[in-house]
């Protein structure tokens, strides 16, 4: 979800600005074009799929609420976007062995 929105953990980081479908990849340049970091955003379903198709059962999709009481901001997290929607995805999967 937090591709979507701008990187500020304050009021402009609550509107969206690109789609959730939008796939393309987040990549940073140095001086010489050459990427030094990449992002790849995949939908929950994308995720689901990933791991249907390696073989992997899916027992549970874990999205933490923001804890009550945090109130630390880091990068474009905070409270005020923390409670809004989750920032972490927990895949709770399992190979079977047969």
């Amino acid at each position: 979800m937090r591709w979507i929105f701008y990187d500020d953990p304050g009021e402009g980081g609550l509107t969206a600005v690109h789609s959730y479908f939008d796939r393309s990849p987040y990549v940073e340049q140095d001086e010489e074009g050459v990427a030094t970091y990449v992002e790849q955003h995949r939908t929950l379903g994308d995720r689901v799929r990933e791991l249907v198709g390696a073989g992997f059962r899916l027992i549970d999709l874990v999205e933490p609420e923001w804890p009550e009481g945090h109130e630390g901001i880091w990068g474009q997290w905070s409270p005020l976007r923390g409670r809004l929607f989750p920032g972490t995805a927990i895949f709770v999967a399992e190979k079977p062995t047969s």
